[in-house]
């Protein structure tokens, strides 16, 4: 008997914990009719449950609170092998809602045909065990870039206040993080924080989705359905890719904002919630007002207090340090040790010019684990077109406009840079053995260190 014929659930279901079985069940389930996932729930921002809901346009949470609240609520399945938690939503659970976890977990077995279940049973132990050891969601590299410096601090600043955040910057240059590490460092942290990607709903859809609808209010809606914005009440929302969403629903969101009332989808009745928002785009939103796209109102209303990420082009220095980081989150992973990278394979990742910036470098790092033999990450490890690039000086057609005597000092600045990152990399950030291997002092080193913004500590194994 396949899969899908052995489930016969309906109705409202929440998935609480988003892992590998996570995951699995989230496959299983998202495509049965008459099954309504109304939510993805896990601590951990990288489990890969989550970026699978909001492909899927389900709501992703830190917290489940909210969603106890939503009517109608049939199921929740609890995969995170939580006990306290286990005992928690027992208690927590709204009445009539049936609770899969802890020892009811043998019943999910017998809805998996024997090839999931061989999956699953391998699978498990060293993936959630990985999974638990991962980093904190709000953990971030910051880096020594002079720019990611300030955008710490205003951080810093902007977190414990109740004001909303635009998040600016290219695609894969760290938007969510951000979004995340001000909600952690804010007064909300242990309120809900809901993830929206403007991008995943059709905008028909992505209406009813914050707002929420009644039954029958159009074809489809067989019950009530809680909005996003009203399971974010008293906590955060973040709205990644706003400046994709359509003028009419730019309209329904400042109405929103300016009022804070919300009124679900064929309903006569409104009422008022607080909510942050924080949003993020990666268009050029005056662009888009000039060209007729965003409404300028809109702008104004969510451009209060912003922050603008730089690509990765634009903090090559903190490279290093990225790598080693994306390398031990790749380690957790794969359930695959690295002891080092070559100097050669780590100035071609230097040198490339990363436009996919961090989620790219992320991608590249995870293969190069992957396919690393004896622990060691080397040139071969990497994508094809960046074993064919030098790692040389550029010597492009903007460069040569600068004159001989300042293409002479940068070429002068790489060769210093790329040698003091080889003898750290071989000396495994040891500063005095690496000075020696230089043949300078160790003050002229250290000299040389604060310079280029080296951090010797980024090399130690």
């Amino acid at each position: 008997m396949s899969i899908h014929h052995q489930i016969d659930f309906s109705g409202k279901l929440l998935l609480i914990g988003a892992g590998q079985a996570g995951s699995i069940l989230l496959r299983l389930f998202r495509h049965k009719p008459a099954l309504q996932i109304i939510g993805v729930v896990d601590k951990n921002p990288e489990a890969p449950g989550l970026a699978l809901a909001r492909e899927a346009g389900i709501a992703t949470s830190d917290d489940y609170h909210p969603f106890l609240a939503e009517p109608g609520l049939a199921l929740i399945i609890n995969v995170t092998g939580d006990s306290s938690l286990q005992e928690e939503l027992l208690r927590s659970r709204p009445p009539g809602a049936e609770l899969i976890g802890g020892e009811s977990a043998r019943f999910m077995w017998s809805i998996l045909d024997e090839v999931t279940r061989k999956e699953v049973l391998e699978e498990n132990i060293s993936v959630m065990r990985r999974e638990m050891e991962q980093r904190s969601p709000g953990d971030f590299i910051f880096g020594d870039n002079p720019k990611m410096q300030e955008i710490r601090s205003l951080i810093d600043s902007v977190a414990p206040t109740p004001v909303g955040v635009l998040i600016r910057g290219e695609s894969g240059t760290g938007k969510e993080g951000i979004a995340r590490l001000i909600h952690k460092k804010s007064l909300l942290a242990k309120k809900p924080l809901i993830t929206v990607n403007c991008t995943a709903f059709s905008q028909n859809l992505i209406e009813s989705e914050l707002f929420g609808y009644k039954k029958g209010a159009f074809t489809g809606a067989s019950s009530d359905r809680t909005g996003l914005l009203e399971l974010a009440d008293k906590g955060t929302i973040f709205l990644d890719e706003i400046g994709d969403m359509s003028l009419d629903m730019q309209a329904k969101l400042l109405r929103f904002l300016q009022s804070g009332e919300i009124r679900p989808v064929g309903s006569t009745k409104s009422r008022i919630v607080t909510v942050r928002i924080i949003a993020a785009t990666n268009r050029d939103l005056e662009q888009a007002i000039r060209a007729g796209e965003f409404r300028q109102d809109l702008f104004y209303r969510i451009n209060t207090f912003t922050i603008t990420l730089p690509t990765l082009s634009e903090r090559r220095e903190d490279i290093p340090a990225l790598i080693r980081h994306f390398i031990r989150r790749a380690e957790a992973r794969v359930n695959k040790r690295v002891h080092s990278i070559t100097p050669a394979a780590m100035s071609h990742l230097c040198a490339y010019s990363w436009p996919g910036n961090l989620r790219e470098l992320e991608n590249v790092i995870e293969r190069a684990v992957v396919l690393a033999r004896n622990n060691v990450i080397d040139i071969g490890h990497l994508p094809q077109e960046m074993q064919e690039q030098s790692p040389g000086f550029d010597f492009s057609e903007e460069k040569m406009e600068l004159g001989l005597p300042e293409l002479k000092n940068q070429l002068m600045e790489r060769i210093e840079y790329e040698a003091i990152f080889r003898y750290l990399n071989e000396s495994g950030g040891n500063v005095a053995r690496a000075a020696r291997q230089a043949k300078v002092s160790r003050r002229t080193f250290h000299r040389l260190l604060l310079r280029h913004k080296i951090n010797p500590d980024d090399f130690r194994k």
